[in-house]
C-alpha cells in the first residue's frame, strides 16, 4: 500500500522547512520542495533554502537544482515530483511536500490543461501589444477574453496575462475552457493530507521583515552581486525574486540601502497577502488549517501516518 503523501504549506516566513524537518526525521521521510524560487541554485540566502546541514540528515529533492539561466516551470516541477514519488514510495520512505508556490501545489493536485504548444509569433504579437497600449488596457482585453482566468490572478502578472491571450489567440479556446475540458492528473493514485497554515497576518509581517534583514546580514548583497554579474536576461523568473530587484537598485546606486530594504520588506508583505488571497480562494481535500504557526504544532497530534479516508 502507498504511504500517503504529507502536504506542508502556508505564507512565505512562517517556518514550514522546520516543521517538514520534524516529520521527516520522525517518520523516516524526505522533503521535497514546492517554492518555485527555491529550485535556482544561484539564490540560497534570498530564497531561505534549507542549510547544508539540514539536507546532510536526510534527502532533500528540488532545492537549487536549475540553473536560473533556465525557466523552470509548473509542469516540470510536477513531473519531477512524481517522479520522486514513485521512487520513494518503492522505498517505503514518507515524502513531505513543502513550499508556498501555490500553482504549483495546486496542479499537482488537480492537474494540468494539455494545452498546445504557442508558437512564437503569437508571444512576440502579445509582448508587442503590451508595449503598445500599457498593461492596464492589455488586462481589460484579456479580462474580456477569459474572465475566469483573470479573477485567479493579480492584474499586473503580465507572464500570466500574455499566456491567457496567447492561448486565446492561438487555439480560439480560453484557458479556462482547456483547463476545464483537457487535463493530465499527476497523483491520482495517491492519497495525501494536506496541512495549511494562516497564522496572524501581522505577525507573519514581523517575521517577514526580520527575516529579509538577516539576509541582508547573511550576504544577500554579495547573492544578488554575484547573480548580476551573469548578465541573466531580467525577464528570466529568477531575477523577479524576493529582493533581486531591489538590492539591484541598491547596488545600481539608484536606492540606498534602507530603501532597498523598506521596498523589499514591503513586496514581501503584498506577496504574503496574495498567498493567503490564493489558498482561501482554492479547494482542497483532504486539508486541515491551522490559524497558528507551525512551530507550535504537536506532531502527535497530527497522527500523520493515518489512512485517509
Amino acid at each position: 500500500m502507498s504511504l500517503p503523501i504529507i502536504f506542508i504549506s502556508g505564507p512565505t516566513a512562517i517556518g514550514k522547512s522546520e516543521l517538514a524537518m520534524k516529520f521527516a526525521i520522525k517518520n523516516n521521510g524526505a522533503i521535497i520542495n514546492a517554492d518555485s524560487m527555491q529550485v535556482y541554485k544561484e539564490l540560497k540566502i534570498l530564497t531561505a533554502r534549507p542549510t547544508d546541514e539540514d539536507q546532510k540528515i536526510l534527502p532533500h529533492y528540488l532545492y537549487g537544482h536549475v540553473s536560473g539561466e533556465n525557466r523552470y516551470n509548473v509542469s516540470k516541477w510536477c513531473n519531477e515530483t512524481i517522479s520522486i514519488l514513485k521512487k520513494n514510495n518503492q522505498k517505503k520512505i514518507l515524502s513531505i511536500i513543502v513550499g508556498g508556490t501555490g500553482l504549483y501545489l495546486n496542479t499537482l493536485l488537480n492537474g494540468i490543461a494539455n494545452i498546445p504548444r504557442i508558437p512564437e509569433e503569437y508571444k512576440e504579437r502579445s509582448k508587442k501589444l503590451i508595449s503598445n497600449i500599457g498593461l492596464n488596457k492589455f488586462y481589460n482585453e484579456v479580462y474580456k477574453i477569459d474572465k475566469n482566468s483573470c479573477e485567479k490572478i493579480s492584474n499586473n502578472d503580465i507572464q500570466r496575462l500574455k499566456r491567457i491571450w496567447e492561448v486565446y489567440h492561438s487555439t480560439g479556446k480560453t484557458l479556462s475552457e482547456w483547463i476545464s475540458n483537457n487535463h493530465k492528473l499527476f497523483i491520482k493514485d495517491y492519497d495525501y493530507r494536506f496541512y495549511l497554515f494562516f497564522p496572524n497576518r501581522e505577525e507573519i509581517y514581523k517575521k517577514a521583515n526580520n527575516r529579509f534583514i538577516e539576509m541582508i546580514n547573511k550576504g544577500a548583497i554579495n547573492e544578488v552581486k554575484d547573480l548580476l554579474s551573469l548578465n541573466l536576461d531580467p525577464s528570466l523568473p529568477i531575477m523577479k525574486a524576493h529582493g533581486v530587484p531591489e538590492i539591484s537598485q541598491y547596488l545600481s546606486r539608484s536606492i540606498s540601502l534602507d530603501e532597498c530594504i523598506a521596498k523589499a520588506q514591503k513586496a514581501v508583505r503584498n506577496y504574503v497577502k496574495r498567498q493567503i488571497t490564493w489558498w482561501k480562494s482554492s479547494k482542497v481535500y483532504n486539508c486541515t488549517i491551522f490559524e497558528h504557526f507551525p512551530s507550535n504544532i504537536d506532531l502527535e497530534s497530527l497522527d500523520l501516518l493515518k489512512k485517509i479516508n
